[in-house]
């Protein structure tokens, strides 16, 4: 394969690639996985792809790729997928009126100085000088359906916290399908955000895992480790009296369901006494309805996935706990503060789930609930550092602290 021909294939997949960060796909089927990686990775990282569209242009040039039709081609296709990059950058840059816009209803806004290459190039550092994790502590025993580690947690504080301190404490759920994930790599913006700069004490938790695991183990364990948060959490410099939480994905799932279980005994078996009661709830891209009442998914149901992996059930021979583990079968006027954050160009949890989730909470809780929608964000685009994840972090940030403004008052 000669340069020019090489280079028309590369420019043809980096356009794809490009392309995928401007649509709103779904019902791809066994593509679904590729693509998503595709779109969230080029979406998020856009200046990096250009970067790297351009180097590659100039390197073919260099080697004399423009001497055939096909290099010419190729060219064209570089440049159509850098106008299409900085379309999808432009879009991670309105992140900020999207969360103005969200939080307005509430009193509140958020600093609109992000740079608009934040992240670039420490896209995937989360080091801070002020902040100090301390990893792998065990909230209770290992369990059956336990892979290994499944009983830890991390706390992610400011480096000057101490005992006592009482510093408002955010639990971070990962995501991952519930089959998949670690506390280690999900949550780090707004975790080291918090800490470093408005002194919270951010616990992230792992869980049994599926196919091992079966609902409702899972959110067992997430009580499980709230309960470690009542005990302990002072020892590390928070207050064990004012918990909120959060999580993307399956995280953002059961971070509603944790914010919308309080004291379940179901849910805290040995544990019932436990007081498991948040403040305020921030769910990213999370499912709300696994049996997809609504119709949203059609044949891109979750539920095949569902049944044999983490129920090992049907909707039909268990519908009470299909129902239970879907937060919103539970929203009530009792509901803590909610901020729901949902990209329009998710692949893998369609915008429409949220949009029903936050109609049900708006039309029956009595306490206040945002909902910041960024347009062409793609699921997991807050994983690292970018435009849109620090807009989404400063909107989480505003919304927690006006949470803890309200409980101190």
């Amino acid at each position: 394969m000669n340069a020019s021909t090489l280079y028309l294939v590369l420019a043809a997949l980096g356009f794809g690639a490009a392309l995928s960060t401007n649509l709103q796909a779904r019902h791809l089927g066994p593509f679904v996985a590729p693509y998503w990686l595709f779109a969230w990775l080029t979406g998020e990282l856009a200046p990096h792809a250009i970067v790297a569209h351009t180097l590659m242009a100039i390197a073919f040039i260099t080697a004399g790729a423009l001497d055939e039709r096909t290099g010419v081609a190729a060219l064209f296709l570089t440049f159509a997928s850098i106008a299409l990059l900085v379309r999808a950058h432009l879009r991670g840059l309105r992140g900020g009126a999207e969360a103005r816009l969200a939080l307005a209803p509430l009193g509140l806004s958020t600093r609109d100085d992000i740079s608009s290459l934040h992240g670039f190039p420490r896209a995937f550092d989360f080091s801070n000088t002020k902040v100090e994790r301390v990893t792998s502590i065990a909230y209770g025993d290992s369990l059956p359906g336990d892979k290994g580690g499944r009983n830890l947690l991390d706390v992610v504080r400011p480096t000057v916290a101490k005992p006592g301190d009482k510093r408002p404490v955010l639990l971070q759920i990962h995501g991952g399908a519930w089959i998949v994930g670690d506390k280690s790599n999900q949550g780090q913006p707004l975790m080291t955000h918090m800490a470093a700069e408005h002194g919270w004490v951010c616990v992230a938790v792992n869980y049994r895992l599926s196919p091992r695991g079966t609902f409702p183990d899972h959110i067992v364990d997430v009580k499980r480790a709230f309960a470690w948060i009542r005990a302990h959490i002072g020892e590390y410099g928070g207050n064990p009296d004012f918990v909120c939480v959060t999580g993307g994905s399956a995280g953002g799932h059961l971070a509603a369901l944790t914010a919308l279980s309080a004291n379940e005994p179901r849910f805290q078996p040995g544990f019932e006494h436990v007081d498991t009661t948040v403040a305020a709830a921030v769910p990213f891209y999370g499912v709300y309805d696994l049996s997809d009442r609504a119709g949203i998914r059609g044949s891109a149901s979750m539920t095949p996935f569902l049944a044999k992996q983490v129920f090992k059930s049907t909707p039909d021979e268990e519908p009470a706990l299909w129902d239970a583990m879907s937060p919103i079968t539970r929203v009530n006027e009792s509901a803590p503060p909610f901020l729901v954050i949902q990209g329009t160009h998710d692949t893998l949890v369609f915008v429409e789930e949220a949009r029903e989730f936050v109609r049900s909470l708006r039309e029956k809780s009595r306490a206040s609930v945002a909902y910041l929608e960024m347009v062409g964000a793609q699921h997991a685009f807050d994983m690292f550092h970018s435009p849109r994840s620090a807009h989404a972090v400063r909107a989480a940030a505003a919304f927690l602290e006006q949470a803890r403004a309200g409980q101190s008052s």
